[in-house]
């Protein structure tokens, strides 16, 4: 089913994303028709982190300092303690992640991903989920947090962990397609 053909994400990474958090969503949005760019403010390569050791290697598609939210339709953020870290201390990667929050366009983020949405200063307001560490920095960001698989908030989907990605997956294709089949209509 290519319900997003036509559809190009940006996924914001930089070292030390779960691996499995970025891999199996992005196949997952191929499959759906999605083009997928990755995205760092790292040079050529970013690497993954597997659970508890670093992972592979992936070639950066594209410098954040030369990537416009405008050539995007829509946002994944995926986890890792690392790379959000990284990505929330980075003016750029939050300007980069605000602009899709001004804009409307549907973003997905899970286990530590949602960091760079409260830098950004998008979560007050918001139904989400993480990583149960996260809970008390959505809450002071002004967030109401659950302890689900998947919370699907208008145009933002969050998740908790590796383990949720079917679920994570099948809400983040759903809300992309919904926004992307009105922006076609």
């Amino acid at each position: 089913m290519e319900n997003l053909k036509g559809i190009n994400v940006a996924i914001l990474v930089a070292d030390g994303f779960e691996e499995v958090e970025m891999v199996k969503p992005r196949q997952s949005l191929e499959q759906a028709g999605a083009k997928t760019t990755v995205i760092s403010p790292k040079g050529d390569r970013v690497r993954s982190w597997q659970h508890t050791e670093w992972g592979k290697d992936f070639r950066v598609e594209l410098a954040l300092n030369k990537a416009h939210p405008d050539d995007f339709d829509a946002l994944l953020l995926p986890g890792g303690v690392m790379s959000p870290d990284k990505l929330r201390m980075d003016p750029s990667a939050v300007q980069f992640v605000k602009a899709f929050f001004d804009a409307g366009k549907p973003v997905a983020a899970i286990c530590h991903g949602p960091w760079t949405i409260i830098e950004a200063g998008a979560a007050r307001g918001r139904h989400m989920t993480s990583w149960p560490s996260l809970k008390a920095d959505l809450k002071n960001a002004g967030a109401e947090w659950t302890d689900q698989q998947s919370v699907i908030d208008g145009n933002l989907v969050t998740s908790r962990k590796p383990d949720d990605i079917p679920v994570f997956t099948k809400a983040m294709i759903d809300v992309f397609s919904s926004v992307h089949e009105k922006t076609m209509a």
